[in-house]
């Protein structure tokens, strides 16, 4: 190989590797972060003894994402958002770091959000009417 090969693979390498480190960088925000998920703007925080959950709203979408309070091993979390006079809809397992986003198109409905984190839970009731 000559030494121009090895210079434009030793850049390449160095390009690649600069590229990781800025998207690690970037990327290693805060669990709270809920924009990554959810498009729109939070329209409500809801907080329980063991997490809390996000709700976005946008264009008639809401979107719901539930966080642990305390980050750990995986637990068991879900979050679901249902509109008045449908169905919910669910994301729900063992997860390290946030259950969810959940969206639904909801109009001008009322919307009920609902999620738990561990034993502790919360239900929003109806809102956003």
């Amino acid at each position: 190989m000559d030494s121009g090969a090895i210079r434009r693979r030793l850049a390449l390498g160095l390009a690649v590797l600069a590229a990781a480190g800025l998207l690690a960088f970037t990327g290693a925000g805060s669990a709270q972060a809920a924009p990554a998920f959810c498009s729109g703007r939070k329209v409500r925080t809801l907080p329980f003894t063991t997490g809390s959950v996000q709700v976005f709203k946008r264009s008639g979408y809401v979107c719901a994402v539930a966080f642990p309070g305390a980050r750990g091993a995986r637990g068991r979390m879900s979050v679901s958002v249902q509109a008045r006079g449908g169905r919910p809809v669910m994301d729900s397992g063992h997860f390290a770091h946030h259950a969810g986003p959940v969206t639904l198109y909801a109009g001008h409905r009322c919307v009920r959000i609902k999620a738990s984190v561990g034993s502790g839970s919360v239900s929003s009731g109806w809102i956003l009417c």
